[in-house]
């Protein structure tokens, strides 16, 4: 037997700048106010609850604020050409004039596209390790959505349970 609990906008929430890539084209430099959609389930823990809401909206917000007020840049694309200096980063993209945004302006991510599919799966690896070091044990499933826009959102969902491994044996002294 299984619960969930969702937590949802509210603050769980940034508004970036992105491009994508599709097929052979660049979609020009653009931004969303991004809402994002967290949901646990697991085995209730002797309080009745599967996880402190609190603790899981300060988790995920924890990640949005790293993506917040930033350019998201998808450090994996097959398609384009990244240098990055101490002070900034220079994007090619095929024979375009290249752009150069200063790092602290950037989210430098590890995904091949800046798509909501993508981002939701990048915002899911962080928690999932967030959730590892201070949810209760037992969740088992992580499912995360972003929302670019009202109505168009992007799914990922995981299996927690390797994560939330806490045998006496894995723990430290």
């Amino acid at each position: 037997m299984s619960h969930k609990v969702t937590v949802e906008r509210n603050r769980l929430k940034f508004a970036a700048g992105h491009f994508a890539t599709f097929a052979d084209e660049l979609e020009p430099i653009h931004g969303h106010n991004y809402a994002v959609f967290v949901e646990v389930e697991g085995p209730l823990t002797d309080e009745s609850w599967v996880m402190d809401f609190s603790l899981l909206k300060r988790l995920a917000r924890e990640v949005c604020e790293g993506l917040d007020h930033k350019f998201l840049l998808q450090m994996d694309s097959r398609v384009l050409t990244i240098q990055e200096s101490d002070t900034h980063f220079e994007i090619q993209y095929k024979a375009t004039l290249p752009y150069r945004l200063p790092k602290p302006d950037v989210a430098a991510l590890p995904i091949d596209n800046t798509t909501a599919e993508r981002l939701s799966e990048y915002i899911a690896g962080a928690l999932r390790s967030r959730l590892a070091l201070e949810a209760p044990p037992g969740l088992f499933r992580l499912r995360l959505g972003v929302e670019e826009m009202p109505g168009q959102a992007g799914w990922f969902e995981t299996d927690l349970s390797d994560a939330m491994d806490t045998s006496p044996t894995d723990q430290a002294p």
